[in-house]
């Protein structure tokens, strides 16, 4: 950022002045592995600290911990943090579980108490917790079905919670796959500003980069023969796939071109199936893992939790330590870090306009 000259305190030649842009405190809450907090932190730099972050996935809080070093203990349920407990704070980052809303599930919405975690509600204790502290941001993303879901009164309730505590609500849906990361992934993005702060010319990015293909994001060769498939289930797959298809269902595995894009990664098996690939360069054919049979011939094979991961925008140095069971399931609930990072950058310079920046 350049200053203007005189860029003293008051009005210079009767405009107002370039004040600096303060550190900003934010809060990270259903934080998962991170994804969110780090795109805010590639756009903000060193001007934003994070206070506070929640999540109660105990696989989840192991991976956040080892990619961000924070003097706090990562809290749990947010249902049972009191909103004087969390410090202040200017920015509050909320992924809050999609499950309710999205078009794989039963789309119960509010009304989903899924095993006791009211996980419908949960907005609700975001804005609960931005009621008490006023920031001058709350984020959120979601799948796009919340944008629908209900003929569209989900929605408007959010939207009207926000209102109701002074916040001027901004919301698109975007697609992964025109920010550098060749995943077909359409999420719903909400950017709400403090009404105190002129948001009028803030604009979601439509596009960074949509030139990204799978091959791109590929593992080098050998890749492990614990992503090939057996050759036992591969048939049975197949056979599934045909069972389907016979009923005039399209549901089934999926193998990608490596020029094409990925399927959006999801939790659970099906994510990985809609993405497989055939990988004929050399590699070992012995099995690492137990498997049915043996491994196919033709190549195929399961993309690698390092690939998902590139699929996500994540860097090459960010940690997974954990087994490729709960890395998979933590990168299919993860955000597009990529994605994050170009809508935060929108965010940091309507914050800048706000205070006088240039």
């Amino acid at each position: 950022m350049v200053r203007p000259k005189n860029d003293r305190k008051g009005a210079v030649g009767g405009r107002v002045a370039w004040r600096p842009m303060k550190r900003l405190r934010s809060i990270d809450l259903f934080a998962g592995i991170g994804g969110m907090r780090l795109g805010f932190e590639q756009a903000f730099g060193p001007d934003l600290e994070t206070v506070f972050a929640s999540e109660t996935d105990e696989h989840a809080r192991r991976t956040y911990r080892e990619n961000f070093r924070d003097p706090f203990e990562i809290s749990g349920d947010i249902t049972k943090i009191s909103s004087s407990a969390v410090p202040g704070f200017d920015i509050c980052l909320a992924g809050f579980p999609c499950q309710a809303f999205s078009l794989a599930g039963r789309r119960e919405g509010f009304a989903d108490d899924f095993k006791g975690t009211a996980r419908g509600t949960l907005f609700f204790d975001v804005a609960r917790i931005c009621g008490k502290h006023r920031p001058e941001v709350i984020f959120c993303e979601n799948v796009k079905g919340l944008m629908n879901h209900d003929k569209g009164r989900t929605f408007e309730v959010i939207r009207g919670t926000l209102t109701e505590l002074g916040y001027d609500a901004h919301a698109k849906i975007l697609n992964s796959r025109r920010f550098g990361v060749p995943q077909n992934r359409e999420r719903v993005y909400v950017a709400a500003f403090r009404d105190d702060i002129d948001s009028s010319g803030f604009e979601f990015p439509d596009s960074t980069d949509d030139t990204k293909r799978i091959r791109d994001i590929l593992e080098p060769a050998p890749v492990s023969p614990r992503y090939y498939l057996s050759e036992t289930y591969l048939k049975t797959l197949r056979r599934h796939r045909a069972r389907h298809e016979a009923k005039g269902n399209g549901f089934g595995y999926e193998i990608r071109d490596w020029d094409d894009v990925a399927a959006a990664i999801v939790c659970g098996g099906m994510g990985r199936e809609r993405n497989l690939l055939v990988d004929d360069r050399p590699h070992s054919l012995t099995p690492v893992t137990r498997v049915r049979g043996d491994l196919n011939k033709e190549g195929v094979r399961k993309m690698t939790p390092g690939e998902w991961a590139r699929l996500q925008g994540y860097p090459e140095t960010f940690k997974l330590p954990l087994a490729d069971v709960h890395v998979y399931k933590q990168l299919g609930n993860s955000v597009s870090v990529p994605v994050i990072k170009a809508i935060a950058e929108r965010v940091k310079t309507t914050l800048e306009r706000h205070r006088g920046g240039r």
